[in-house]
């Protein structure tokens, strides 16, 4: 298992009330389980949802892509980055 930062960007950051926070987790469906149930109940959770399931993650720099985030391991001291879908271009 392992522990770094997970940080959001732009709708991401808004929707989380944070710009990172920490994560503690095997791989990165186990991340983003723990920040969506971190969130449940309270207002703009289902925003937070909403973003992240719709967001792009980078891990330590490296796109994951269309890979399933069941099989993504999480490093010890790795960053999460979560990127939402960017209008513009």
């Amino acid at each position: 298992m392992g522990k770094g930062t997970m940080r959001y960007w732009a709708a991401a950051k808004a929707a989380a009330g944070t710009h990172e926070e920490p994560y503690d987790a095997a791989t990165l469906a186990d991340a983003v389980a723990a920040a969506l149930a971190a969130r449940a109940g309270r207002d703009g959770g289902g925003e937070f949802e909403r973003v992240v399931r719709r967001s792009s993650f980078l891990v330590d720099g490296d796109p994951v892509g269309s890979r399933p985030h069941t099989s993504v391991a999480l490093p010890d001291g790795g960053v999460v980055e979560v990127l939402p879908p960017f209008a513009g271009g």
